[in-house]
């Protein structure tokens, strides 16, 4: 992550630099997770790092804490510092079903848009399947009289009667927020608009379509607004409790889940777009350290606590605007990230079978494994790492937190007599079946879309990720594993690579054609306005527009089918030469290209449709610089600690232990070994070895 000469500088040399130092340039990223929420500060080129247990009950109160620790124990204070803090808040909500209790408001005779959904069975041949319920019951779902037409026309205006009655029935059921959507809302807005004004009086949060999505294609506009409704309160009670703690910094920013951020002051109607924001911000942290060690193709491979969070980055981060949160549909811009219910608090099972089952369920935090010595009883990864002696009992969280060996093999053994098989066995079995589903969520999103996965480097990180990260590239056929300094908290840590950005969009459903003046006029009307607006809020983030950078882009299909893919749009000119003016061939060749990559093919003679228009505005902030450092010997003896016995494939072998606080660019090592830090561990197998490279990155290699 950083050099460690400097992330952990010694308390008598930091107070020998600091009365020639500038007044400090701090930020904090803290990433709240189910297990651990973690901080990285920043305070000038020295990064700092913390760990607590996360609080489930109220995630706030673990951010508090944490921030408030990492600023004593380094002896400053909260003036001039900065945070952007990615949750899982609105997560949490929305998989636990513990958002607010809501009212859809919508177009009479479509309130049951929500139940009818998708023609799509994601489970076709299950006869139990149960779909998931909407987050909006049927009682709570009103129709008003009112159409705006495909061309933005109102046929009917809303009548001042009915907008009385609806409030006084909306007045009786103790509602936490409200979702508006109309049909074609997202083409002209005004009765939303009307409604959620004459509502307003209630002092209810409202949410409508034409803010949070203004697109076409009814079914994901509710359910992404009525999401955005069902965990507002919910994100709103935290932030709350966060800026209103005492000393708790000004300056503070939500992470977003497309890889920026924006102030809480203004997050209005992103809540939405907060719903994987700590897995973003891995994904942003791993790409900046892969690409600076030059590694421009990598799969993210974040396994943490409760869950493992992977990506694929071709020469760039993957975004989609197609993603499913618990069965529910989440149409904004978002990091491409797959998760699976697969982490280091995930508790084994025996089915009626007698299979061995790994996961989804969690152990979490509270009671967490049990060798946290709580009041667990739930066998976990974990548990199951300790046992073959994968991790140092009196080294986890760099020997703040000692984990209770006994009480972990009393119970390994206790599963196993259930399975009818040796514990060690069991033991391994346990870690297999969790890297098989871990490997299943990688292939998603690499074989399943063409891509081959020997052509890519695994980047590790989570507090459990290196556990695991050598065996799964193995299975994988990943020749290189990329692990980076305090890989346990890189989620916090790329937190502070992030700038503010925002994400405007607009349907505009228009066939391209050849004699392209009066499209490319309809294009750049449509994203001056989508300019204008990015203008203005950006201007409230504090960037002018000379300080923004504006990116541009086009949803685009061949007519008649359902889905698009999204092409750059340059304003620059092609084809200045042309009779019938400018021509954007590049653009539709592109389009060609991209559809024939994906799918297969490309219908170069059919008829190319522009479903919306795109807009990302990007306000660059300070980030932390990742400089090389000289290259040492082979020789890793000054970070040996210990040598223990550590089962590998139910053969116990004699393993080296190193600290890698005390590793140097250059230093080599062979496997079978153990690299312990303070919020992670690495096992390197006896088939591979490993090397520091000059920004301080385990590189794992087979021999």
């Amino acid at each position: 992550m950083h050099n460690y000469h400097t992330v952990f500088l010694a308390e008598s040399e930091r107070s020998e630099r600091s009365d020639s130092f500038r007044e400090p340039e701090k930020n904090i990223g803290v990433d709240t997770g189910g297990t651990f929420t973690d901080i990285v500060m920043r305070i000038n080129d020295d990064l700092l790092t913390h760990k607590v247990l996360s609080t489930p009950q109220n995630p706030a109160h673990a951010v508090i804490q944490g921030v408030r620790e990492i600023l004593h124990l380094h002896n400053t204070d909260a003036e001039h510092l900065e945070i952007v803090h990615g949750s899982t808040v609105a997560t949490n909500a929305l998989l636990e079903r513990r958002g607010a209790r809501i009212a859809l408001l919508t177009t009479k005779g479509f309130e049951d848009i929500l139940e009818i959904a998708r023609q799509t069975r994601p489970s076709l041949y299950d006869f139990l399947v149960e779909r998931p319920a909407p987050l909006v019951p049927a009682d709570r779902r009103f129709g008003i009289s009112e159409r705006t037409l495909h061309t933005g026309d109102i046929q009917t205006e809303i009548e001042p009667t009915d907008l009385n009655a609806l409030a006084a029935e909306l007045a009786k059921l103790e509602l936490d927020a409200i979702a508006i959507c109309f049909l074609f809302a997202y083409v002209n807005p005004q009765n939303e608009r009307t409604v959620a004004a004459h509502l307003a009086k209630l002092g209810i949060p409202i949410s409508c379509s034409h803010e949070v999505l203004p697109e076409y294609r009814e079914y994901a506009r509710f359910s992404t607004t009525v999401a955005n409704a069902y965990i507002r309160p919910t994100l709103e009670r935290h932030l709350s409790t966060l800026t209103d703690a005492e000393q708790f910094p000004e300056v503070f920013r939500l992470m977003l889940s497309n890889g920026g951020c924006v102030s809480v002051k203004n997050f209005e109607a992103a809540g939405i777009r907060t719903v994987l924001s700590g897995p973003a911000g891995g994904v942003l942290g791993a790409y900046q350290i892969a690409k600076t060690a030059g590694y421009d193709q990598i799969i993210t491979f974040d396994m943490g606590g409760t869950s493992t969070d992977v990506s694929l980055c071709n020469n760039g981060i993957s975004l989609t605007t197609e993603s499913t949160i618990s069965g529910l549909p989440i149409k904004v811009p978002l990091i491409d990230i797959h998760t699976v219910g697969a982490g280091g608090g995930s508790i084994a099972t025996v089915d009626a079978g007698g299979a061995l089952r790994v996961g989804p369920e969690s152990a979490g935090a509270d009671p967490g494994p049990i060798c946290y010595g709580n009041s667990g009883t739930d066998i976990t990864v974990t548990d199951a790492n300790l046992f073959l002696g994968r991790i140092a009992a009196t080294q986890f969280l760099g020997g703040a937190m000692s984990l209770d060996t006994d009480k972990a093999k009393a119970y390994t053994e206790k599963f196993a007599a259930q399975l009818g098989i040796p514990a060690l066995q069991a033991a391994d079995g346990i870690l297999k079946v969790a890297n098989a589903a871990m490997e299943r969520a990688i292939k998603v999103i690499s074989v399943e879309r063409g891509f081959d996965t020997r052509d890519f480097t695994l980047v590790s990180f989570g507090g459990a990720g290196g556990l695991h990260a050598a065996f799964m590239a193995e299975n994988l056929g990943i020749g290189t594993v990329l692990i980076p300094p305090n890989g346990g908290l890189l989620s916090a840590y790329g937190m502070l690579f992030a700038d503010v950005v925002k994400d405007y969009s607009q349907t505009v459903l228009r066939r391209f054609s050849t004699d392209n003046k009066t499209l490319v006029g309809t294009l750049d009307t449509g994203f001056d306005e989508l300019l204008t607006r990015a203008e203005n809020e950006m201007k409230a983030e504090g960037f002018l527009p000379n300080q923004l950078k504006i990116d541009r882009s086009l949803d685009m299909r061949y007519e008649g089918q359902s889905y698009e893919l999204n092409i750059p749009y340059s304003t620059e000119r092609h084809d200045q030469s042309s009779s019938r003016g400018w021509v954007p061939l590049s653009l539709l060749k592109s389009f060609h290209t991209t559809h024939e990559q994906r799918f297969g093919y490309a219908r170069t003679d059919a008829p190319v449709e522009i479903v919306n228009l795109r807009l990302t505005a990007t306000g660059e902030t300070d980030k932390p610089s990742i400089q090389p450092l000289p290259l040492a010997d082979a020789d890793a003896s000054d970070a040996f600690t210990n040598q223990s016995p550590v089962v590998f494939e139910g053969e116990a072998l004699r393993t080296n232990s190193y600290r890698r606080e005390a590793l140097h660019p250059g230093n080599q090592i062979t496997g079978p070994a153990i690299i312990t830090e303070f919020s992670a561990t690495t096992i390197i197998p006896p088939n591979f070895a490993a090397v520091v490279d000059a920004y301080q990155n385990l590189i794992l290699t087979r021999k």
